[in-house]
């Protein structure tokens, strides 16, 4: 599936939509170059879910958690991951064992130590919006 999106508010509503078409418990990778919405798309998904708080980028952090009343979501920034092996270290598959929705931006610096996504969203600059391509991998969705 292929939509533009205009503008900001147009990506946040999409995430939005994402919230009541998830599972629980799914993998949706993220790519796009710096800027290109992939935050903003997971903004939408949380203000959806009711989440009022902060949602950055987790750049620094890695991850950041997000435990709303039905549901538990992680959302993954790997850039700066250097080695695939660290996310090894940081126990990412005890994440990916829980009844989580977790999104992950940059996935291709974990190659190797991810498994296979449920979900991936692609966001590219386009004019003055962004494309995005949704593509469902696993068709228990």
């Amino acid at each position: 599936m292929k939509q533009h999106l205009s503008n900001t508010e147009e990506t946040e509503q999409f995430g939005a939509r994402l919230w009541g078409l998830l599972p629980t418990k799914c993998l949706v990778f993220l790519h796009g170059d710096l800027g290109a919405g992939k935050t903003t798309l997971v903004r939408g998904f949380l203000r959806a879910a009711g989440f009022s708080g902060a949602v950055k980028s987790p750049t620094y952090t890695l991850v950041e958690e997000y435990a709303l009343a039905d549901r538990q979501v992680f959302h993954f920034d790997l850039y700066r991951v250097a080695d695939p092996e660290e996310l090894e270290w940081i126990g990412i598959r005890d994440y990916f064992d829980q009844d989580a929705v977790c999104f992950i931006e940059w996935p291709g610096m974990g190659k190797g130590f991810l498994p296979e996504p449920d979900v991936v969203i692609t966001l590219t600059p386009e004019n003055t919006g962004r494309s995005l391509e949704l593509k469902i991998i696993k068709n228990s969705l």
